[in-house]
């Protein structure tokens, strides 16, 4: 990935907050997931009064990708803050976490945290998820 490409992807991150769904909290995140065949998918958070419901925007990037046939993925990029004011970065919770070590290699699959297109770090899933169990356990 290049920075013209990781910029690319926090623009699209950022423009999620406008949709995101926050009446409790009123914290926005926006996600802007790359397939390995260079299509992009992106997420917001939708929080729910009954707050199990909440889906946050990785998981709802990854699942309308999931949903259209795609199983393979190159990077993610979050962004997130109170009332869509990027202060700090916005990492993701464990059960994304967890959805991403189903279909991504934990050692390539990269997740870029932003606050904006100048200030951003890049991690594998494997830095985020030292020891995640994924499919390779079952097998």
């Amino acid at each position: 990935m290049d920075n013209n490409q990781i910029e690319e992807m926090i623009g699209l991150a950022i423009e999620q907050l406008a949709y995101a769904y926050t009446p409790y909290s009123g914290f926005k995140v926006g996600a802007a997931l790359l397939t390995s065949g260079g299509k992009y998918y992106t997420g917001c958070n939708i929080e729910n009064a009954a707050y199990t419901p909440t889906n946050c925007a990785e998981r709802t990037a990854f699942f309308k990708a999931v949903s259209e046939g795609e199983r393979s993925f190159q990077a993610i990029c979050i962004v997130g803050g109170k009332d869509g004011v990027l202060t700090e970065y916005a990492a993701p919770c464990g059960v994304c976490r967890q959805v991403m070590m189903e279909f991504c290699d934990p050692e390539t699959f990269r997740i870029i945290l932003a606050v904006s297109k100048e200030q951003y770090d890049v991690f594998t899933l494997k830095e985020m998820l030292p020891l995640g169990f994924g499919p390779l356990n079952l097998a």
